[in-house]
């Protein structure tokens, strides 16, 4: 691992922005000022016109092994994260089989050694994510786990989840909850409304979401356990986190860039890429989810990365599996509707210190700091062109879209990963 200078930038994190260079040694930030010197052998990276920032931190992706490998793997799956700017992600436990135990979780974290980025591992809230008894979550939480959700499905039964919470709280753990409610939303492939109606795809009214929201935000406040709201898409789930917040419930929340700038009118194309869960949802929606950024009702932006096969979404769209791409262009799409700070607020700081990742993550770029940074440009214009993302699926809603801000460079425990916007290894 050789020494690397980052010349040219401006840092921005937590701390605010200032004009300066990067040195990075053994794994860590060496120094931070002006005109750095480029010690013997170090390698030097352009940061002219850049941005220096803490590596983003993804609360959720699903990188898809072990069990659906011919949709993503940890390797395809943490080389996207890193051409995203990503130094760590949080890999969803619905695989096949689940992370659902500490056997399952040592496969998963193994295979991680690896990765361009650093995985870290959520574990089900429950035994085979199927809602009926609690998964061993302290045997997960002794490797590291520090979060637990069944993705995917919400825990149905709420005297399972009071329970879960006292167990999470008892363990200093968070639970992340996917909000719908089984009964309200079966059968749906889109949100339910007049686009639904006009193209005769049967709908999931928004109450299936709204409705577990507002029962695991009472269940917070009886347990006094820390809940996180994962993808949330409806103004009213929006209303009701923040009104828990201004109580001093100890909920977070986060929100897909796809909830950020797609509609369900983007379904009219009857396009089984734009299947998500929850579904995209209207304009009200949209404008609701981007002032919880501006406000700090939503903590994070996750990308929600759901890669899947082309033959999968090859399918009507009533029986296409739900998920899209994400990781390789989170960053921009967030660029898109909020500025520099508060997009790396809601993709660094803020989900490392969620994800129990703070210590290696999103920290200050100082002296001392773990050398885990992203170098954006934050004008360049770049085409989405699915064939040349770096996963095995292509499920990607943004193709043919110029966005606006790439990464340059991603450093990873010290090393450059990722240089000049090509994947290293």
């Amino acid at each position: 691992m050789s020494a690397i200078v980052i010349r040219g930038g401006e840092v921005v994190d937590r701390g605010g922005r200032r004009r300066a260079d990067v040195a990075v040694d053994d794994g860590i930030v060496k120094a931070v000022g002006p005109d750095l010197a480029a010690p013997g052998g170090a390698q030097v990276l352009d940061g002219a016109g850049c941005v220096v920032a803490p590596g983003l931190v993804d609360l959720h992706a699903h990188l898809r092994q072990p069990g659906k490998e011919e949709a993503e793997t940890i390797e395809t799956g943490s080389r996207a994260a890193a051409l995203g700017g990503y130094s760590a992600v949080v890999a969803m436990p619905n695989t096949d089989p689940p992370i659902d135990s500490a056997g399952a979780a040592r496969e998963v974290l193994a295979l991680g050694r690896d990765a361009l980025v650093e995985v870290a591992v959520a574990g089900a809230i429950t035994v085979g994510r199927r809602g009926e008894r609690l998964a061993p979550m302290a045997e997960l939480a002794a490797l590291g786990v520090r979060l637990f959700t069944d993705d995917g499905t919400g825990v149905q039964d709420g005297a399972l989840m009071r329970r879960a919470l006292d167990y999470a709280r008892g363990l200093g753990v968070v639970l992340a909850q996917h909000c719908e409610d089984e009964d309200l939303a079966r059968g749906g492939a889109m949100h339910e409304g007049a686009w639904s109606s006009r193209l005769g795809i049967p709908g999931v009214t928004s109450v299936a979401e709204e409705a577990m929201v507002a029962r695991d935000i009472a269940l917070a406040r009886l347990t006094g356990a820390r809940l996180h709201f994962l993808h949330l898409s409806t103004v009213g789930s929006v209303d009701l986190v923040r009104r828990a917040k201004a109580e001093g419930v100890a909920v977070t929340a986060e929100a897909a860039p796809h909830h950020l700038v797609l509609t369900d009118a983007a379904c009219a194309s009857y396009d089984p890429t734009f299947k998500v869960n929850p579904p995209l949802r209207t304009d009200a929606d949209v404008a609701a989810l981007r002032a919880g950024l501006v406000d700090g009702t939503i903590d994070a932006v996750a990308t929600d990365h759901a890669p899947h096969a082309p033959e999968a979404k090859d399918v009507p769209f009533d029986e296409a599996p739900p998920g899209m791409l994400g990781l390789e262009t989170a960053l921009a799409v967030v660029l898109s509707v909020t500025d520099l700070t508060r997009a790396l607020a809601l993709l660094s700081w803020q989900p490392a210190t969620i994800a129990g990742l703070a210590a290696r993550h999103g920290g200050p770029v100082a002296e001392g700091a773990a050398a885990n940074l992203c170098v954006i440009d934050p004008a360049v214009t770049w085409m989405v062109d699915p064939a040349g993302l770096a996963s095995r699926s292509r499920n990607t809603p943004y193709a043919g879209w110029k966005l606006t801000g790439r990464v340059r460079h991603t450093i990873v425990r010290g090393e450059a990963v990722v240089i000049d916007g090509e994947a290293r290894r």
